[in-house]
């Protein structure tokens, strides 16, 4: 993968960050693993990508990173189900920014949400995911991109 391609998903995270929390976000180098659950933190949202590319993307972060970007947008419910959407909300406007960059045939899903391991995506076993880390006050998530 280029590496502005790379870009266009890490600017998209700094933007949702900066809007979200009225902070800013520290990227990480990125560096390349062979399976998503080597970074899976508590819950993760995934994005199944087809079209002229083919993959994922994936936003996994810890109960205590979400809870704080819950209570930082106003919300006071801060339960499962919560999270479960505020990652999956992540990974949803990422991945949509992302097609705004790349056009109409990034095709994306809806988020997959999942506690702990993300949902599986069909890769190919040559393939790797590249892993960002993510820091954004206290805490530290990972945006994961798999594309072919």
């Amino acid at each position: 993968m280029k590496e502005e391609k790379l870009k266009i998903f890490i600017d998209s995270i700094v933007k949702y960050f900066h809007y979200a929390g009225q902070t800013s976000v520290k990227i990480g180098s990125p560096f390349l693993i062979k399976d998503i659950k080597e970074v899976t933190a508590d819950y993760t949202g995934t994005i199944s990508i087809s079209g002229d590319y083919q993959g994922a993307c994936y936003f996994t972060a810890p109960s205590a990173l979400l809870k704080h970007l819950i209570l930082s947008i106003g919300e006071v419910d801060t339960s499962d189900s919560m999270m479960q959407d505020a990652v999956g909300e992540v990974a949803n406007t990422m991945s949509g920014n992302a097609r705004r960059r790349l056009g109409k045939k990034f095709i994306i899903s809806t988020p997959k949400v999942s506690k702990g391991a993300p949902f599986v995506v069909d890769k190919k076993s040559d393939a790797h995911i590249y892993a960002i880390p993510i820091n954004w006050k206290s805490y530290k998530a990972t945006l994961g991109i798999h594309l072919n």
